[in-house]
């Protein structure tokens, strides 16, 4: 018999880390070669890791909602065979090794940047240190501050803080009469922290539900952000008659054609991603007091799941898709996040986020920032209105198809000059739509 050490495998250059959802295999099951062992969970994704081998499970080294950092092992598997295990096991090791360090200390610099506050706690810490979503989450729960965190001593892996070390810390500070007498002043000199909400009453007819893992994960990503950016936001009304007209000229052709519905969300992600190519500028990241320009345009496309949470998966070098290739790519990705089959992958590595608030009548919206981004784009619903139409013989009163677009942007690095000419370019480029032009 063969010992196999089964694996956290890498999911994408940016995650670091997953968290056990569930183990589908129990110790002495046999398990066979692709067989689903576990699920996990990133802050993007839920994913499932298959068995490299055939075998029998003898060791389960993490329990469920455990917090495991790629590459590290998981289970043990006993296999037939000597030959499979070294493989395979050397295989893990070149996995493993290339990591570049580089990447990961980068990815922990543009994830959050926020306020060292009492109440509020970053992933990545002043001094470089990263935390967990669960040390995160457990240290929101119990009124840890960033500077108490950054006092616990941690026993993980490059002395990361782990979920025994918060509890350690704890119930030593449940021994004390008192907290230092320092933490007590940085409390009080926090102006800005946010007040611990009032207890809610309730009576017999509410029902109290736990949030979603997802929903946590939003909910904590859209705080951070608005305490990371300084949000504002640009409007602009645009006439898309043409393109309205356009697509119920060509739509059943194109569906003939190439197979695949056409609708008018691939016309604007074009129209984005043709706008960042004229202001690179908004293709950022911010990283301490540096800004990253971005080489590729990779447009995340924000989609509504059906049990009411939200994935934006995205949409690589989106300025290299003719309409057709954007079309396919659009759909392609919506039906899979809806049927939750999803990559790691693809929702990895977005410069730049578009949401639609209009597929659900909006007419505007203000959307939040997608971290680290410094843009997102928001499309309302496109509406019949009466509008002035200017011609040589005069202007007169029509019926056009409009709809407003608004475009939240981080004002630390893009200034109200380059926001709002961002979504000007975007409105010329769509009210110029050449409604003779072939697909």
């Amino acid at each position: 018999m063969a010992r196999f050490e089964l694996k956290l495998p890498k999911m994408g250059e940016s995650v670091a880390e997953a968290t056990i959802t569930s183990w589908l295999k129990e110790v002495g099951d046999t398990i066979e070669l692709d067989e689903t062992v576990v699920e996990i969970a990133t802050d993007k994704v839920d994913s499932e890791v298959p068995s490299e081998v055939e075998g029998t499970l003898t060791e389960i080294l993490f329990e469920k909602d455990a917090v495991v950092e790629v590459g590290e092992t998981i289970a043990v598997i006993e296999t037939d065979s000597a030959e499979i295990l070294t493989s395979h096991t050397k295989e893990s090791e070149e996995i493993i090794k290339d990591i570049p360090k580089e990447v990961a200390e980068i990815e922990k610099s543009i994830e959050t940047v926020v306020s060292d506050t009492a109440s509020v706690i970053s992933k990545t810490s002043e001094s470089g240190k990263f935390y967990s979503p669960l040390v995160r989450n457990m240290a929101r729960t119990e009124d840890i501050s960033m500077q108490e965190l950054e006092s616990i001593k941690g026993s993980g892996k490059d002395n990361r803080v782990t979920k025994n070390d918060i509890l350690l810390y704890i119930e030593n500070r449940a021994k004390q009469v008192s907290r230092p007498v320092e933490i007590i002043s940085e409390v009080i000199k926090t102006s800005n922290q946010p007040q611990k909400a009032a207890p809610i009453s309730l009576n017999g007819g509410d029902e109290i539900q736990e949030m979603s893992r997802m929903g946590k994960l939003v909910a904590n990503h859209m705080t951070d952000s608005l305490t990371t950016s300084a949000h504002v936001q640009s409007f602009i009304e645009i006439d898309v008659t043409n393109i309205v007209n356009w697509r119920n000229k060509v739509k059943d052709s194109f569906l003939k054609r190439e197979g695949e519905k056409l609708t008018f969300t691939p016309i604007f992600m074009q129209a984005v991603a043709q706008t960042i190519k004229k202001y690179p500028l908004i293709n950022i990241s911010v990283q301490g007091d540096s800004i990253i320009k971005k080489k590729n345009i990779n447009l995340g496309m924000a989609a509504a799941l059906p049990d009411g949470n939200l994935i934006v998966p995205v949409i690589k070098n989106a300025d290299q898709l003719n309409l057709v290739g954007m079309t396919k790519q659009v759909n392609d990705l919506a039906n899979r996040a809806r049927a939750n089959q999803l990559k790691p992958d693809e929702i990895q590595d977005g410069t730049y986020t578009v949401t639609n608030v209009g597929s659900f009548g909006s007419i505007m919206g203000t959307p939040i920032i997608n971290q680290p981004q410094v843009g997102i784009l928001a499309l309302g619903a496109i509406r019949k209105m009466p509008s002035v139409i200017e011609t040589l013989e005069g202007d007169f009163i029509g019926i056009r198809q409009k709809m407003i677009v608004s475009h939240s942007y981080d004002h630390r690095v893009v200034n109200g000059a380059l926001g709002g000419m961002f979504i000007k370019t975007f409105k010329e480029i769509l009210e110029s739509w050449d409604v003779s032009q072939e697909f």
